[in-house]
């Protein structure tokens, strides 16, 4: 009799090892904005000499770009990652933390505490770039169109300069950029606007460098970085969202456990509680 309990047992763990399902994390690369932000705000981070230093987990699988954050979630059943707000998509589910859904409304009323700016930087003075500035930074129907919520509302009357405009960087802030630009083009035709995306640090350095106009970065400026002598308006606030599959029976989870899931030290998702 014993042994047959002691069978039964054996197969019973068998069985729960075997329907154990592994945590995917799924984390942007270094440099980018909203990698630096979400390190921030959830402390996944160690110190080393004095310094908070980024410690997401060596095991968390790195996408370079927001599209592919958000594809690679929609096809892996166990996966969790992190985006903008304004790019969260129906194809992905995003996760209540601490009990909030993101969205416009709880990030206006302070509730929702998962947020960023979307800041644009200058270096050297261009009337085309000025232009383009003020209309986008009070551009207020397009930017909360997308999904964003405004810091200004401007009344704008273009003075219509010419020339080449190159806007560089993040890639959470390259969909809102692209509606600004074309917005801004049907109010100035003499403008040739280029919106590259990579970013957040490459946004910065291309200003500094001079091969970008305006660079974007979904983050806090550095102070290493302003001392390059760049000038910051900040565009607009967004929340960052959690995502997983849509399959994922998970609707709300707490920021200490995801803070636990990017660190490496929750590897299952029956370890959520």
């Amino acid at each position: 009799m014993k042994k047959i309990i002691l069978g039964i047992l054996v197969i019973f763990s068998l069985s729960s090892i075997a329907y154990a399902e592994a945590i995917h994390p799924i984390t942007r690369e270094m440099g980018s904005g909203t990698r630096g932000a979400f390190v921030e705000i959830f402390g996944i981070q160690k110190e080393i000499k004095g310094k908070k230093v980024d410690a997401i987990s060596q095991k968390a699988e790195v996408t370079n770009s927001t599209g592919v954050m958000v594809t690679s979630i929609a096809n892996s059943k166990n996966a969790i990652g992190y985006i903008s707000l304004g790019s969260l998509k129906d194809n992905v589910k995003a996760l209540k933390i601490d009990g909030i859904a993101p969205s416009i409304d709880t990030i206006n009323n302070k509730s929702y505490k998962i947020s960023r700016p979307f800041n644009l930087v200058t270096k050297k003075e261009n009337p085309l770039a000025q232009d383009f500035l003020e209309y986008a930074i009070g551009a207020k129907q397009v930017i909360q169109k997308a999904g964003y919520i405004a810091t200004k509302e401007n009344s704008f009357s273009s003075k219509k300069p010419s020339g080449k405009l190159v806007i560089a960087g993040s890639s959470s802030i390259y969909p809102l950029m692209e509606k600004l630009a074309e917005s801004y083009k049907a109010l100035n035709p003499n403008a040739n606007i280029e919106v590259l995306q990579s970013d957040s640090t490459t946004g910065v350095n291309s200003v500094v460098d001079g091969t970008a106009d305006i660079g974007m970065v979904s983050r806090e400026i550095k102070d290493a970085e302003l001392k390059k002598g760049i000038k910051v308006q900040v565009l607009a606030i967004d929340g960052l969202a959690v995502i997983v599959n849509k399959s994922n029976k998970l609707d709300s989870i707490s920021k200490d456990n995801v803070k636990k899931i990017f660190l490496g030290e929750i590897t299952e998702w029956e370890e959520i509680k």
